[in-house]
């Protein structure tokens, strides 16, 4: 299991953190997700032989968002 901390702009509410949950949490190999609105941060813990990196970032600017690479 790997866990990342990404730098994410644009979430202002609570649904910004239901739709980055929700969604990143459905790809397949996610274990965790969890958004912290005050820091703009997103901590997933996935499995990397299952889902890259990449395609949970762009899982997450599909809702709208930037990630800071």
């Amino acid at each position: 299991m790997e866990q990342v901390t990404l730098r994410v702009q644009g979430m202002s509410c609570g649904h910004c953190v239901q739709a980055i949950e929700s969604n990143v949490g459905k790809l397949d190999g996610v274990e965790a997700v969890k958004v912290h609105l005050e820091a703009s941060t997103v901590d997933v813990s996935f499995n990397p032989e299952r889902v890259s990196l990449h395609a949970i970032t762009e899982e997450i600017e599909e809702q709208g968002y930037d990630v800071e690479q």
